[in-house]
């Protein structure tokens, strides 16, 4: 077990790397110049807020105990009663929370206030995120998505994925569309921390998807060979399904646009990911390409939906992780094999129609569970302390209005504090153009 456990340190540590920085610069390269430290704000900011949630309340109502959807949050407060050899599973479920929080920031990309994400970002874990982990992955009897309808979700297509991106959804619509979109072309700025972030992303889901091995007291010759065989399984489907979602966005995109892009390369990478999350155990090589090839080329066509039905998801969460979230959890019933980690066969495999219809089952309860739930928590924060930017901070930038600074400093003559405002606040009342020199 001692290598399990280093295995797990090492799972643990690429999943948090999946938010900072891996998120913070696939969004931050998206996003508008004005905008990019608050994209990359938003992910450190909700690591820091769910991290320490999580271990106060977040693994009890998760895993505490029975429930239909929540355990009880005081059982474990605070991981009273829990092992510190557990600790790193807590540490790994952990991650989980913050990443899918995180993700929900690229659909309110340059005008969603700072103040209303920071007090969003804990009731929406609380409430939705906390909740949904203890459906799909505690998998006791009682819990609703995993045990009572059976639905297969291996590391999160619907908790994940699926959560957070009908969140953003929801979030898009309440908050109404960015000023000039989408009559003014809103480009990503800087690609390269793009395509950056989306390969840290891609190395990281090993940790998301190998990661979630879950063993049930096995030990001796039967642990080693369930490990050997199904983290084999996982990284190589994960593999693949990314490489043939690649594959797929970039011929939709090709058909479409005449061109293949680098955004669509980057973006396809996380589509195949995001499909592949829920069936990585589940399904054999040639089913882990179909869900890639088959997300990659929906996600694509997906993303342009927002023009035609007039949302503004920004950075297209909506598009890439609900649509890939929902492909890869119902083509579970598709293409899983009896011998994968759910032992069940799908309707490719002689399975009949009924895992096909517990896996839709799961994705309409997530849907509806996270719509409603926030819903609520959105427009409790709307019509008290307000979601939106004025007007004016908003053309203005998010960068200076919320955090004194800009990314990007291009300006001859400033110091090397840029326009922080600690900087400006603390800096000498006059200062010699040699001493600002040398400072840069």
């Amino acid at each position: 077990m001692d290598g399990y456990y280093a295995f797990m340190l090492v799972a643990t540590a690429f999943v948090l790397m999946m938010t900072v920085p891996a998120l913070a610069l696939f969004y931050g390269g998206m996003s508008r110049s004005k905008s990019v430290l608050n994209m990359m704000m938003m992910s450190y900011v909700a690591a820091a807020i769910v991290g320490i949630l999580y271990v106060a309340v977040g693994w009890s109502m998760g895993f505490g105990g029975d429930g239909t959807f929540f355990a009880n949050p005081f059982e474990l407060l605070w991981l009273d009663g829990v092992t510190t050899d557990t600790y790193i599973g807590v540490m790994f479920q952990m991650t989980f929370a913050i990443i899918t929080a995180a993700l929900i920031s690229g659909a309110v990309a340059d005008r969603l206030k700072f103040s209303a994400w920071v007090v969003f970002v804990p009731l929406w874990s609380l409430i939705v995120y906390f909740p949904m982990a203890h459906m799909v992955f505690s998998c006791t009897e009682d819990s609703l998505i995993c045990g009572r309808i059976g639905a297969q979700d291996y590391a999160g297509g619907t908790a994940v994925h699926i959560n957070a991106g009908v969140a953003a959804l929801v979030l898009v619509l309440l908050l109404g569309k960015r000023i000039g979109w989408p009559r003014e072309q809103m480009r990503p700025h800087n690609l390269t921390l793009t395509m950056l972030g989306a390969g840290l992303l891609w190395m990281g889901w090993y940790g998301f998807n190998v990661g979630s091995i879950v063993f049930a007291g096995e030990e001796g010759e039967a642990f080693t060979e369930r490990f050997m065989s199904e983290t084999g399984r996982t990284f190589a489907n994960t593999t693949l399904a990314t490489m043939a979602a690649i594959i797929g966005w970039l011929l939709v995109e090709r058909l479409i646009h005449k061109k293949a892009t680098s955004l669509g390369a980057a973006s396809g990478i996380v589509a195949g990911l995001v499909a592949i999350t829920p069936a990585a155990g589940a399904v054999n090589l040639s089913g882990a390409v179909a869900i890639g090839l088959v997300a990659g080329g929906v996600c694509a066509w997906a993303v342009g939906l927002k023009y035609k039905l007039g949302y503004d998801d920004s950075l297209d969460v909506v598009g890439v992780h609900l649509v890939g979230g929902v492909v890869g959890t119902v083509l579970i019933g598709v293409f899983s094999t009896a011998d994968g980690a759910g032992g069940v066969d799908g309707l490719l495999y002689g399975g009949g129609f009924g895992s096909l219809g517990d896996q839709t089952l799961g994705v309409v309860v997530a849907v509806i569970y996270s719509g409603v739930l926030t819903t609520v928590i959105a427009l409790g924060i709307k019509y008290t302390m307000g979601l939106r930017l004025d007007e004016e901070d908003e053309v203005n930038g998010i960068d200076l209005v919320a955090h004194g600074e800009s990314a990007y400093d291009l300006h001859s003559g400033t110091s090397g504090g840029g326009s922080s405002v600690l900087a400006a606040s603390t800096a000498p009342a006059t200062t010699t153009s040699k001493t600002e020199g040398a400072s840069a």
